[in-house]
């Protein structure tokens, strides 16, 4: 017990790093990959080959790989430095949004086509249609979706100790080979899973919601 209060507070800072890559990939990945899945079914060819090949990019090659591409690759080729931390966010955006657009893809795609017919003898416009009826149904359908990804999230941070980000990973790893002793590795996974604990439970609280709003609109 001595020993794990010892380690306790390397652990609860690196998981706070941990919780910080996870939050801010969620408050921007989750906005930027509805852009990318309208522009992936756009008419203009230009947007629809871009937002296609930047998916194509991002869920095509490792997320590991992606992060060194970032840290390490940006300075030699663009003259662009990045503190390991920044980088291993904004490589984390740039990821999740990409598969979160696919997710919101088959989501909008699910929408009845004859809504889309409604809304048009309705006068409305194709923008109008999109965000007045078809996305907000489209949020309750991911949902689900949307939080597996979510977890997936959180076990993915893990990765930004490749670069040196002290997160939860690092400073267990850290106190494994100074110590010989797993002991930290057990403590971080506890940790893992009660952040996966409080983030189902949460989304769970979501779904629900969503399903009473929807069931009171019907």
């Amino acid at each position: 017990m001595d020993y794990i209060l010892t380690i306790l507070p390397s652990l609860l800072e690196g998981t706070k790093i941990t919780v910080l890559v996870f939050f801010m990939t969620l408050v921007f990945s989750i906005p930027l990959g509805l852009p990318l899945a309208l522009g992936s079914d756009s008419r203009i060819w230009p947007v629809r080959w871009l937002c296609r090949l930047y998916v194509f990019i991002f869920r095509g090659t490792p997320l590991m790989l992606q992060i060194f591409f970032i840290y390490f690759m940006l300075p030699i080729y663009f003259n662009i430095r990045l503190d390991a931390l920044p980088a291993a966010i904004i490589t984390f955006i740039m990821n999740y949004a990409a598969y979160l657009s696919e997710i919101y893809r088959g989501g909008i795609g699910s929408i009845e086509r004859g809504q889309y017919e409604a809304a048009t003898c309705l006068g409305l416009s194709r923008a109008q249609t999109m965000f007045g009826i078809i996305i907000p149904q489209t949020v309750k359908r991911v949902l689900p979706a949307i939080t597996n990804e979510m977890i997936t999230l959180v076990k993915d941070t893990a990765l930004v100790s490749v670069i040196g980000v002290a997160d939860l990973m690092k400073n267990s790893r850290g106190a494994v080979n100074r110590d010989s002793s797993t002991i930290a590795f057990l403590i971080a996974a506890v940790i893992y899973l009660i952040l996966n604990f409080v983030l189902t439970k949460y989304s769970y609280h979501l779904e629900t919601r969503f399903s009473r709003h929807e069931t009171r609109a019907d």
